[in-house]
């Protein structure tokens, strides 16, 4: 297959070539790599932030928007759908890599983790990257600077010239686009988790409400969870039967389901560890077994999300 960082740096180089129309910041670093601003010091957009989770899912995804209803008021949905969600959503689109460098802090996703290849999902897919370009998306309120970029270079052990770094604030417009973009991710890392193999899942589509953008980081940060936990709705086609498994996806599996996720998040001071893993999942799943039965498991909450969304 033909390398993953290889497709995210054309969608990279397609960010800067309308950069101007996307309201996307583009520069170089003194040490030669490129900073993509999708949302800190420029606005970006809802096609910003399109582009952003394609960047994040390395090409292998198809994103796109549409309309629905929270509480009755029309919201933007974000929907995805991958025939790859092993690579796309595992190796590319999950955010694995904290980046903390001199007081920068942004917590990483997109194919640069590919090639350093770490996390536990790579050594159980026996998957690694090789290629001399790499992009890192970052979320930060901070635009990173040529020593973020080193880090990132000597990780992934490729030149700094050879970095492309799209950043975005939590509360941007492409912040809540990408985050919405992420129920079939939550879907298939939680399985992951609960021991199923990933290269049994062969489809996942989705889709999620984009929360209102906040210009504050925890609050985006906690609406958009809410967005996912309460709004996000998957549907999985895999090729292996594991009723257990499937039944810790939903976000209903958690002890905490039923609040808006700030005030659970408040409890333990915003450290995510602390937090059960049961809320990082959508709201609802249903997955279809090659052959076999169909699961239907967990269910949308529009109470919270208005209490959420303000609406």
């Amino acid at each position: 297959m033909e390398s993953i960082n290889r497709m995210a740096v054309e969608l990279a180089d397609e960010a800067l070539e309308f950069a101007g129309e996307l309201d996307i910041g583009a520069f170089d670093l003194e040490n030669g790599a490129t900073v993509l601003d999708f949302g800190v010091e420029h606005t970006g957009g809802i096609e910003a932030g399109l582009l952003l989770a394609e960047l994040q899912t390395a090409g292998l995804a198809t994103v796109q928007t549409g309309m629905d209803t929270v509480a009755d008021a029309p919201f933007t949905f974000v929907e995805l759908a991958c025939d790859r969600p092993d690579l796309a959503l595992l190796c590319s689109q999950k955010a694995g890599w904290e980046v903390s460098v001199d007081g920068f802090e942004g917590l990483g996703s997109g194919p640069a983790r590919a090639l350093v290849a770490e996390e536990a999902e790579f050594r159980e897919l026996g998957y690694t990257d090789a290629f001399d370009l790499t992009a890192l998306t970052l979320e930060s309120d901070v635009l990173p600077d040529e020593r973020v970029a080193q880090v990132v270079a000597e990780r992934a052990e490729v030149n700094t010239e050879g970095v492309y770094l799209p950043v975005y604030a939590a509360g941007s417009i492409a912040g809540s686009v990408s985050a919405a973009a992420r129920a079939a991710e939550m879907a298939v890392f939680r399985l992951f988790e609960a021991g199923y193999d990933p290269q049994s899942v062969l489809s996942a589509t989705s889709r999620a409400p984009v929360a209102p953008v906040a210009g504050e980081e925890e609050t985006a940060i906690a609406r958009q969870m809410d967005a996912l936990a309460y709004g996000g709705e998957v549907s999985l086609t895999v090729a292996e039967d594991d009723a257990e498994a499937f039944e810790a996806v939903p976000s209903t599996a958690g002890e905490e389901h039923g609040r808006p996720l700030g005030g659970v998040f408040d409890d333990v001071e915003w450290d995510f560890s602390e937090v059960a893993a049961g809320v990082f999942g959508p709201a609802s799943v249903t997955v279809n077994v090659v052959g076999g039965p169909t699961y239907a498991l967990g269910e949308t909450d529009e109470a919270v999300l208005a209490e959420s969304f303000g609406v």
